[in-house]
Order: structure tokens, then sequence, then C-alpha cells
């Protein structure tokens, strides 16, 4: 119990809201980093799925390219491409790093959203007149989104966590805390970084629980609560 007093106390102490490396500051980098990589990961890897989902062609290759990029060690990958691309390019290195650990979430997310629909509803759109375009923006994606939100949840945790290891590469972040606290033995500094970024976590993934839940079509909420 004294160990979470003292890392409560290590980050509302005066110190860590004044001089250069401010817990804010980093708490902006950290959230900065982070939305570039799942933005970049979200013009990757949603076209695809969605696709995949559409034309139902691809999707082994949609499902190994998942099961793959999930089994690659992250913090092996950003040692692998900092050798690769030299210690200059170690924001670049970074980045691709988190990308790729963004793209499995988003890519399931976007394709399966599409194929749990019920074919009944994609033939009633046909039989409408509807063209592929317009089943596409009008069904297949309103439908889907909740399910893609669901694979961003999971891409955004998955990235706000692992961006913590970019701070042994002196890229900032609320890993710097951890990084610099074990290096000091400084065990509230570590134990405070550490509770930083659960409570991070924990934020980001209720406001898209939020909006995953708001993302629901009206008409499959009463339907739901008939």
């Amino acid at each position: 119990m004294s160990f979470l007093l003292d890392a409560v106390a290590w980050i509302f102490g005066p110190g860590q809201w004044s001089g250069d490396a401010t817990l804010l500051g980093l708490l902006g980098e950290h959230l900065l980093t982070t939305f570039v990589a799942v933005l970049v990961a979200v013009a990757l890897a949603v076209p695809l799925g969605w696709w995949i989902g559409h034309t139902g062609r691809g999707r082994e290759f949609g499902v190994a390219v998942t099961g793959a990029a999930r089994a690659i060690p992250s913090f092996g990958l950003l040692v692998l491409l900092v050798l690769l691309l030299g210690v200059t390019r170690r924001p670049e290195a970074a980045l691709i790093t988190f990308v790729i650990l963004a793209i499995p979430s988003l890519l399931a997310g976007a394709y399966s959203g599409i194929e749990a629909i019920d074919r009944r509803v994609i033939d009633a759109a046909r039989s409408v007149g509807m063209t592929d375009w317009q089943l596409f923006w009008r069904v297949e994606v309103p439908l889907g989104l909740p399910l893609l939100l669901g694979g961003l949840r999971t891409a955004v945790l998955q990235v706000v966590a692992t961006v913590t290891i970019a701070a042994y590469l002196n890229l900032g972040g609320l890993g710097l805390p951890i990084i610099t606290g074990l290096s000091l033995r400084r065990y509230d500094e570590v134990l405070g970084g550490a509770l930083l970024v659960v409570a991070l976590a924990l934020a980001l993934d209720l406001l898209l629980a939020l909006a995953q839940r708001a993302s629901v079509p009206r008409g499959i909420q009463l339907a739901a609560a008939r």
C-alpha cells in the first residue's frame, strides 16, 4: 500500500508538472504517437477490410495477415527496424512498429463487421434496386461500424500500451518515467508512470466504448430492446 501511495504522491508532486519533461508534455507525446500510428493503420487496413467483407475475396489472406501480425513481438520488431533503418531513423522505426501492431484488429473489425450482416438484409437492399456502391455505403458500412469500432478499441489499447517502449529509444511518452525510474531504482516513479499509462488506456477505452454503443443503428437497438 505504501508503494501505491508513494506513486500517487510522485504523480501529483510539483516537480512533475514544471520543468522540461513534465507529465503533461509526456502525455501529449504519448497521445500524438498513438493517434498518428492508429490513423495510418486505419488508412491502410480499413479499406482493405471493407473490400474483403464486401466482395468475399481474400478472406484467407486477411486471416493470415491478422494472425501473423499478432504473433510478432513488438519490442523485437522495434529493435529489428532500428537496426535496418539506422539509429537516426528511430522515430520512423517506432511508428512502423506501432502501425503494424494496430493493423490486425482494424482489418479483422472491418471485414468481420460486413460479414456479420444478415444476408437477408443484403438481399433486401439489392431487391429494391440499390447499386453495389449504395449497398456498401448505406447498408454495409453503417451496420458493420460497431464491429469496426470494436477493432479500433483493441488497436488503440494495444498501441497505447506499446508506445511505452518508445522511451527505450529516447522518444518520450509516458514510458520515460518507467525507464528512468528503473535505472535510478525510483520505484515510486516506475509505478507512477505505469498508473498513468493504465489510466490513459482506460479513459480511451471508455470513450471508444461509448462511440461503439452509439454507432449501433437505432432500428437494431429497438429490435434488441423488444
